[in-house]
């Protein structure tokens, strides 16, 4: 396998869309791409890929841990004219601890940013290149579900399973030939999240995880994907293919490539449905909090088909 810096510079996008991007690959999706994806909504479908933002999640402590609910007001103490009653809340939580987008501005190595931005603009206060407001315009288009699990006839890949372009093209060619190209969305399901939901075990979620492969970077590259997602936590296969090298593929997707990344998704009705009808495309939706200097955001994406 490659060095991971080497594919870095074979597969880098920065100076692609200007000296100033800051949304990466989500420049492939096109106003003409944006349209023809609106029509794929064609029965009125519509699909909830997020995860309840509650303290039943996947964090078990640390670094992240899940959504902390707090109410502020219930009414029962209020006292207004006219009977007149309000309930208020808050909530506290890491803005990647559920369903989330990775910002441009996440991940990084050799003091730099996607784009050539330094790495210190990451600082304290926020970052002040490549964060996740700079999606505000909204990751919206042409979503492709590619269901590696059912592929490998498995209700979810085991810890550590590399999925490789091989994997993707046999799961396209399963899937009646679909077709994935320019400006499209990947969302790819390995059955981590089933995994999860059967076995209420944070700790074994979060303990490695079937996923992409280094390999794949320059796939998504050549089929010029705009965004990824997927249904474990870090898109990437964990433990990785390297044991010098941590979060190599998020490395060359986020940091060389510009690509965000979209984490903890919940994609099993969505894969049932698809696999009832045969239909893998949809108009994918999942706008970002436009949270300034965040290098993350919770979100709750939409499928429509």
């Amino acid at each position: 396998m490659d060095d991971f810096r080497t594919v870095g510079v074979r597969l880098r996008n920065w100076g692609r869309w200007g000296s100033d991007d800051q949304r990466g690959t989500m420049n492939f999706v096109t106003p003409d791409k944006l349209v023809a994806a609106g029509k794929l909504i064609r029965t009125g479908k519509t699909f909830d890929l997020g995860i309840p933002f509650d303290e039943s999640g996947p964090q078990p402590g640390g670094g992240r841990i899940n959504p902390v609910h707090l109410m502020s007001q219930t009414g029962d103490r209020q006292i207004f004219p006219g009977g007149f009653r309000y309930a208020d809340d808050y909530i506290f939580m890491p803005l990647q601890c559920a369903t989330q987008w990775d910002s441009l501005a996440h991940v990084y190595y050799d003091d730099q940013l996607y784009n050539g931005f330094p790495a210190k603009d990451v600082t304290v206060v926020g970052a002040f290149h490549c964060s996740i407001e700079h999606q505000g315009k909204g990751i919206a288009g042409r979503g492709v579900l590619l269901d590696i699990a059912r592929y490998k006839d498995v209700e979810w890949l085991e810890r550590g399973y590399v999925i490789t372009p091989a994997d993707l093209e046999g799961a396209m060619a399963r899937q009646g030939g679909v077709a994935i190209g320019s400006g499209d969305i990947l969302v790819f399901r390995t059955g981590w999240r089933k995994k999860f939901v059967i076995e209420k075990s944070a700790s074994s979620f979060m303990d490695g995880e079937p996923g992409l492969g280094q390999d794949c970077c320059a796939w998504l590259h050549e089929h010029e994907i705009a965004a990824v997602a997927s249904d474990n936590w870090a898109i990437e296969v964990l433990p990785g293919e390297d044991p010098d090298t941590v979060f190599n593929v998020h490395m060359v997707l986020i940091r060389d490539m510009g690509m965000t990344l979209g984490e903890i998704f919940d994609l099993e009705e969505l894969a049932a449905d698809c696999a009832g009808d045969g239909v893998y495309e949809f108009f994918f939706c999942a706008p970002v909090l436009k949270v300034t200097g965040g290098v993350g955001s919770p979100i709750n994406p939409l499928a429509f088909k």
